[in-house]
């Protein structure tokens, strides 16, 4: 199977290659950056050029490369809106014009904003554009109808998953359980911001890896799943747990505890589309994090 991997350095991009190739996948890598990958190739995804890069009747195409952290699109929303549809744009064109069999498309669960009063967010319900707040979220669901369309319009088969956080090992904590568990080990007093029972369906980057490789080889027209851990996981959950792993106790400071912010997708239609689960529970997921320690 030949896979087109775009934004294949980044830390998502970096497990979902690892994996490929412990399944024998021929894995065809693009990013902006550079990389010591041989199978690698620099390519701005904004830029007709990508093509070049892309081979010929590709088995899937899976879309990694974003601006996306949220601040970096406040920051900058018209680099943000250049990165993140009009890239996707370009690559839709890349993809029919190259004859690849499946589009990929990393969305978030940014899309449906935050959850009120215990609200369970699915793929069918409806999502009301005018209750987005942030640049991010509202250039992935661009992306998403823009994907529509095309597939509508000729484009192959569409899969589109609206990750959950995602958090790993990596060098720097990115997502709110690298950072907990990071400040657990380091401070005391510890000082969360908001509510700790603010929370997240959190799932490790080698269960998203795993899942997305699940989704390969769908014929459907066009499809949206929520990729994302099986269960709300608390800050206050996620603290007990990194003291538990360190051995320490700090004082914990709650800035707000009615500031309680909550995303909470369902993967129920995922996990039984795809007969798949999430392998890494919490305690296992933190523990891979020690390195970062």
């Amino acid at each position: 199977m030949k896979i087109v991997l775009v934004g294949s350095e980044s830390f998502v991009g970096r497990e979902l290659k690892k994996q490929c190739r412990a399944r024998n996948f021929d894995v065809v890598g693009l990013d902006l950056s550079k990389s010591d990958d041989p199978t690698a190739s620099v390519a701005d995804i904004r830029l007709s050029s990508v093509a070049d890069s892309i081979p010929e009747g590709a088995d899937a195409l899976i879309h990694l490369a974003a601006i996306s952290r949220d601040q970096d699109c406040k920051r900058d929303p018209v680099g943000a809106f250049d990165v993140n549809v009009k890239g996707v744009l370009n690559l839709i064109q890349t993809a029919q014009s190259k004859k690849v069999k499946q589009f990929i498309f990393a969305s978030s669960e940014w899309v449906y904003g935050n959850a009120k009063d215990g609200e369970i967010q699915r793929e069918d319900d409806p999502i009301d554009v005018n209750k987005i707040t942030g640049e991010y979220a509202l250039t992935k669901l661009v992306g998403e109808r823009m994907l529509a369309m095309a597939q509508q319009r000729g484009l192959c088969p569409v899969t589109v998953l609206r990750f959950g956080i995602i958090y790993g090992p990596r060098p720097k904590p990115m997502s709110a359980p690298e950072g907990i568990f990071n400040e657990v080990r380091t401070l005391d007093p510890l000082e969360m911001k908001g509510s700790l029972a603010s929370g997240r369906c959190f799932i490790h980057v080698a269960d998203i890896a795993d899942g997305i490789l699940a989704t390969l080889g769908r014929a459907s027209g066009y499809e949206v799943f929520n990729l994302c851990g099986n269960r709300l996981v608390t800050f206050r959950e996620i603290i007990a747990e990194s003291m538990k792993i360190h051995g320490r106790t700090p004082s914990v400071i709650e800035t707000d505890p009615k500031a309680v912010n909550v995303r909470n997708p369902d993967n129920t239609k995922f996990r039984t589309k795809f007969d798949w689960t999430p392998k890494i529970d919490l305690v296992t997921g933190l523990k891979s994090l020690i390195p970062l320690a």
